[in-house]
């Protein structure tokens, strides 16, 4: 058996798994409110719980926010603040007794979709969440890569590719540069871009329904940032040469980006043709949880 915790800002979710992918159990909790302490008990709770309930002991994967930083041992780039600077993979080991595996978010989300999911079987998966922020992880041949500096997938924080003048410096992103992938393509981008647009205030699955129902200013809105995405995606193609991209997170749910945005690419992608696909998740929101649990391989899992 195999246990995944989520661990969200809102809320902490536990999955266990079977050596299959079946789930045989699930959980979700609210996540204490900015107490780091307070976290610690909740994940060890949940945890043992869960392994009351089924009668056995199982290995424990955690997604969470940000990084544990190879130079201190210590989690950086959290949104989860009360996390920052906390050696949380040695204390939640301490609490839980046994060895415990720690991943991105990101990373999570993609093990998933790579190992049963909408690139199952595929050598090299890039997985992306569109959401509130703008997060990937890289899997190859089964396993999530982290790199060097624990930041593999952090393209939300690059300069988006090939800018048009207008699109020149960009809006002001919350890491203090200019221009960010994140400050284009994530929810609250695409949304400023269009009340920059037309005046509108609408969140982005608004937008999306709009230009659905034929509204201009939100059709061409949509048609923006399916270039921007194109634009984005083709420089992890000539990066990295996947042969899925997969999308999550609240933008992965407009259908059209899946036909719209291939077709795009290709005027950015150094090659004649290209053989990437750009698919929706099969797992949705259980993708960060079942990638939790999957950091353990079968073999691993009592």
């Amino acid at each position: 058996m195999r246990i995944g915790v989520d661990l969200g800002g809102t809320k902490i979710e536990l999955a266990a798994l079977d050596r299959d992918g079946a789930i045989l159990l699930r959980r979700r909790i609210a996540t204490p409110g900015n107490d780091y302490a307070a976290i610690i008990r909740a994940v060890t709770a949940l945890v043992d719980a869960a392994e009351r309930t089924l009668g056995r002991q199982g290995t424990v994967g955690i997604g969470m926010p940000g990084a544990l930083s190879p130079a201190t041992g210590l989690v950086k780039n959290a949104n989860s603040t009360c996390l920052i600077g906390k050696p949380f993979d040695r204390d939640l080991i301490s609490a839980l007794g046994r060895p415990v595996r720690f991943a991105n978010d990101a990373n999570c989300f993609a093990l998933s979709e790579a190992v049963d999911g909408a690139a199952a079987g595929a050598a090299v998966v890039f997985g992306t969440i569109l959401g509130t922020g703008v997060g990937a992880g890289i899997v190859v041949e089964g396993r999530v890569l982290t790199g060097a500096n624990a930041i593999a997938g952090e393209w939300g924080h690059s300069p988006l590719p090939w800018p048009a003048d207008e699109e020149r410096p960009g809006p002001r992103c919350y890491c203090g540069k200019h221009g960010c992938i994140e400050s284009f393509l994530s929810g609250p981008g695409l949304a400023l871009d269009h009340r920059s647009a037309t005046g509108e205030a609408l969140e982005a699955t608004a937008i999306a329904a709009a230009a659905g129902a034929g509204d201009p200013g939100a059709e061409a809105t949509l048609a923006r940032y399916e270039d921007r995405l194109a634009r984005a995606l083709a420089t992890v193609i000539n990066l990295l040469d996947p042969d899925v991209i997969v999308l999550g997170g609240g933008l992965s749910g407009i259908t059209r980006l899946y036909e719209a945005v291939p077709r795009r690419w290709g005027a950015y992608v150094f090659s004649d043709e290209v053989a990437t696909r750009l698919a929706p998740p099969r797992h949705g929101d259980s993708s960060g949880v079942r990638g939790a649990a999957w950091l353990w391989a079968p073999d691993e899992a009592p």
